[in-house]
């Protein structure tokens, strides 16, 4: 069975919830990436505790602060992580960071709508221009034939909630800009899959379960734990190959309607 092992991720949003526990599951595997950028907003905060004890006792994880709504930050990220690889290119990049925001389609606002999107759209579209040198230059270094996420790859992370067939959650809560904001973002990675399909640069996007975060425990009582969710998910992407290029996918790798 095919295995995870890309010699670099960067991961934003990685200060809390799905974030820092897939940086926590990273540096644990028996092979490890080489380097492990964990980004977020605020590194010297007080919400970034967690992961900076993590990082103080595994060297490959490097902490670089990046705030997806913010071109400036997002640029001087990819040059430090470029200083960082020197010659080598960025194995997988994951656009973790979002934001949600309890709405019904009669109490939206534009204020929140606009928000949500910029940060769950418009983010990891900025974020995947600034890194796409990188990536192209780890596809274009790589022997390995054909796509995977240990070569080069994008994952987009999304939810079921922006299915346009199944609305998942509705009845828990309409979630307007939040379901809007993911349909949107499965778009913005069908395009890159299309874009970037000569490039040999995978691009997913990933629905990880209703999870135990922050987030999720506004909606109720999720059943999956980080940890569950996670586990899964590294398995899938170990998996992943060009036939899944441009796919919308659960943590188990099934496939969900669009």
């Amino acid at each position: 069975m095919e295995q995870l092992n890309p010699h670099s991720v960067l991961v934003t949003g990685s200060n809390r919830g799905l974030g820092l526990e897939l940086v926590r599951q990273l540096v644990k595997k028996s092979n490890p990436p080489k380097w492990i950028f964990a980004t977020c907003r605020d590194p010297a905060g007080s919400g970034a505790q967690d992961l900076k004890s993590l990082a103080a006792e595994h060297p490959q994880i490097v902490i670089i602060a990046l705030d997806t709504n913010d071109p400036c930050s997002v640029k001087d990220a990819a040059a430090k992580v470029t200083e960082h690889l020197k010659e080598a290119g960025l194995n997988l990049l994951v656009n973790n960071a979002g934001i949600l925001k309890l709405s019904t389609i009669e109490t939206e606002t534009p204020e929140n709508m606009s928000e949500v999107y910029k940060t769950n759209v418009i983010g990891p579209m900025i974020v995947s221009q600034a890194f796409l040198p990188l990536l192209r230059k780890a596809s274009q270094k790589s022997p390995q034939k054909g796509m995977s996420c240990s070569k080069a790859a994008i994952l987009n992370v999304t939810s079921e909630c922006g299915s346009m067939t199944t609305l998942f959650g509705w009845k828990l809560n309409e979630l307007i800009s939040y379901r809007c904001s993911k349909s949107a973002l499965n778009m913005l990675t069908r395009c890159q899959s299309m874009h970037f399909a000569e490039d040999e640069i995978l691009c997913i996007t990933l629905h990880p379960g209703w999870v135990q975060t922050d987030m999720g425990n506004e909606l109720g009582t999720p059943p999956l734990t980080m940890e569950e969710s996670l586990r899964a998910i590294l398995k899938t992407l170990g998996r992943l190959s060009e036939k899944d290029h441009g796919t919308f996918i659960n943590w188990e790798g099934n496939l969900i309607p669009w």
